[in-house]
């Protein structure tokens, strides 16, 4: 495989072991998650240099990813646009709030970073097909990609993701396998497929170990955005946790390369119906403990038993961030707002990080000069339908 200068190996997330990135996927001794190392030492990366670069890609970080850019499998994903909302700000009363527009993604969501980077990594491998379980956006991105790199896709869907998402699945090329049940039921069934065909390479989120490198370039560009100023707070509507585990590394990274100096807070946003990281956080706990009956029209982030609970909670509080639910009628509201006010349009799931964004204001989690940015992890024409249903539902 063809990899970067200072790509160093697969680190185990729980041993420590490092291992050749040819090898597995997963920690041959442990069976623990695999996380890609660098010899940060090596990575000679100034702001003049990547200021120097056009802004069209998340590749324009490559020495911070595994892989070059010329080998990589891309669709120009990234490079999205971070959009100041004034009249936010003054909602909320802070200084500013911006909207990280992850939406404008090829396939309309945040993933496709993430899977051009582990489509990358199964194309250099010489894998035939990948597989995954899914939510809906990773699926579609998975097709989208897998179908650029001349790869087969098989994604397992639980029934309730949206229609749009499941269709588009389909469109790309991609095999789809409706699962019953909710989204632990599609996790179930993947495995299956997986056990069943030796051949198929895992682009499930931590299962590969490069899902989450490309998530951690949504947290540069913000930076850089910012004239690399690092913002006070950052949310992110969180269901498996690809997205926040991404940017904790990336400034952490940041901070190693002496880009910047301080870390943002990082915080969490959930459902009320399924906030297994909200309520592990607020308990103080290092892991989080199963919902058992999961409940909210959020689907792409109701994850009842997350895998990487110690790496967001550890991210969390590392970056003085924190955690927070809200329930599913002020999430749609939220999704509303942002569209009717700031011309703005958010899933149902990613709405969750602007409402949380109001509860931490009415907690008085600001004192008024924060900077504050949302990331927002989906287009809102994904669905449209249940947003439409709910301005019903008001009478609208």
């Amino acid at each position: 495989m063809k990899t970067t200068d200072a790509f160093a190996g697969l680190e185990c997330v729980d041993c420590g072991g490092v291992f050749d990135v040819d090898g597995s996927q997963q920690c041959p001794d442990c069976g623990g998650a695999l996380d890609p190392t660098y010899d940060y030492d090596a990575i000679d990366l100034d702001r003049d240099t990547l200021e120097s670069r056009p802004f069209d890609s998340q590749w324009r970080y490559e020495e911070l990813l595994p892989f070059p850019r010329e080998s990589a499998v891309t669709t120009n994903e990234g490079a999205t646009a971070l959009v100041d909302c004034p009249d936010l700000a003054a909602e909320l009363g802070v200084e500013r709030v911006l909207i990280k527009d992850d939406g404008r993604n090829p396939t309309g969501s945040t993933t496709d970073r993430g899977q051009s980077v582990a489509l990358t990594a199964a194309s250099q491998r010489g894998a035939t097909d990948v597989a995954l379980a899914t939510t809906g956006n990773g699926g579609q991105a998975a097709a989208a990609y897998a179908g650029r790199a001349g790869l087969e896709s098989h994604a397992y869907v639980p029934s309730r993701s949206s229609f749009t998402t499941k269709a588009m699945v389909n469109v790309h090329g991609g095999d789809m396998n409706v699962v019953g049940g909710r989204y632990d039921d599609a996790v179930g069934a993947y495995e299956e497929g997986l056990a069943e065909h030796e051949s198929w390479h895992s682009v499930h989120p931590f299962h590969t170990p490069y899902r989450h490198e490309g998530a951690k370039t949504t947290l540069y560009e913000i930076v850089e955005q910012l004239e690399w100023s690092v913002p006070d707070a950052i949310a992110y509507p969180t269901g498996v946790g690809v997205g926040l585990v991404g940017a904790y590394k990336a400034a952490t990274e940041l901070r190693e390369l002496g880009l910047v100096d301080e870390l943002p807070g990082l915080y969490a946003a959930q459902a009320e119906g399924c906030a297994p990281i909200v309520e592990a956080f607020d308990a103080g706990r290092d892991a989080h403990e199963p919902v058992e009956t999961p409940d909210t029209i959020c689907g792409e982030i109701e994850i009842a038993n997350p895998p990487a609970s110690s790496r967001l909670l550890e991210a969390l509080r590392e970056t003085g961030g924190g955690a927070v639910a809200t329930e599913d009628r002020d999430i749609l509201a939220a999704a509303v707002q942002v569209a009717q006010h700031e011309g703005l349009e958010m899933a149902p799931s990613p709405a969750a990080a602007a409402s949380g964004v109001w509860e931490l204001a009415e907690r008085g989690e600001f004192d008024g000069d924060e900077t504050v940015v949302i990331v927002n992890t989906a287009s809102g024409n994904k669905e449209g339908d249940v947003l439409r249903s709910h301005l019903m539902s008001q009478g609208v």
